[in-house]
């Protein structure tokens, strides 16, 4: 446990600089948070309608002009999100050292969500901690990342009310309990989003000849020909997928995929639309 910790606390500074370079990447306002409503902070003049109560009018404004004008203010709804990275072994793996594994690819997008959801007045959480509102939050979300356990799932009884969910990761085990955690979330309203992140070599199968493949942490499989396992390969793999889509949406959730070779700014900037109220 030692050991995690010091590694953690050595690798943040450097994913909390990476992600906020990835977040000023991405538009601001493509979370689309701000819009009109009561709160304390001005927002836009817009003219006035019918309808609009005189109490309404701003008489200073309008008096500059031969219309009058209704003084917005920006609506102020505080949300909370939860940002859960799988950390099963499987997402230790690259296919070339020059890539990121899976799971820093994978922790580097939920920390730079967590960043602009931040910016955004939102609270955010990294699992099942607390969420938290504020820029400071930043060093709190990065450690908790890298502090996280193996587990690829929130364990249950974690999922909230009216709290969106962002699950990262392969998707590559067992869909079950993916599966019911989708369901129980739309069981209590908490929307959410999931995001597939595989290594380029999984999404295409280049292999042939004799290869010899290994589980992460368990059984191995030998074949002398690889390349005739390519086609079940690749059909297994969209009816995954396909059954992922279809899971998140009849609960009313998204679902997006990313390889490790595109740019990471690709995914984040689809999360934020995606989590966009």
């Amino acid at each position: 446990m030692r050991a995690r910790a010091e590694a953690a606390a050595a690798a943040m500074p450097e994913l909390l600089l990476a992600a906020e370079r990835l977040a000023a990447a991405v538009d601001p306002g493509a979370h689309g948070l701000r819009r009109a409503g009561s709160g304390d902070e001005f927002w836009q003049y817009r003219p006035a309608t019918e309808g609009d109560p005189a109490q309404a009018i701003d008489w200073r404004r309008s008096a500059r002009s031969d219309a009058a004008f209704v003084r917005e203010r920006e609506r102020q709804t505080p949300q909370a999100a939860a940002i859960w990275v799988a950390g099963g072994p499987g997402m230790d793996w690259t296919g070339d050292p020059a890539r990121p594994t899976k799971a820093d690819r994978a922790r580097l997008i939920g920390l730079a969500l967590g960043l602009i959801l931040l910016r955004g007045g939102e609270r955010v959480a990294i699992g099942a901690a607390d969420a938290r509102a504020g820029r400071m939050q930043a060093e709190t979300l990065a450690r908790d990342l890298l502090a996280a356990g193996p587990a690829d799932l929130p364990p249950p009884g974690t999922l909230r009310p009216q709290r969106r969910l962002v699950l990262i990761g392969d998707f590559l085990g067992d869909p079950a309990p993916v599966e019911r955690l989708v369901h129980e979330a739309a069981g209590i309203a908490a929307g959410g989003a999931l995001l597939q992140v595989l290594d380029p070599i999984e999404e295409a199968f280049p292999f042939s000849g004799a290869v010899r493949f290994r589980q992460p942490g368990g059984d191995a499989h030998q074949t002398r020909n690889a390349g005739a396992l390519r086609d079940r390969y690749l059909a297994r793999l969209e009816a995954r997928r396909g059954q992922l889509s279809r899971m998140a949406e009849a609960a009313g959730w998204h679902f997006g995929t990313h390889d490790t070779a595109a740019p990471p700014a690709q995914a984040l900037l689809w999360l934020a639309k995606a989590l966009a109220p």
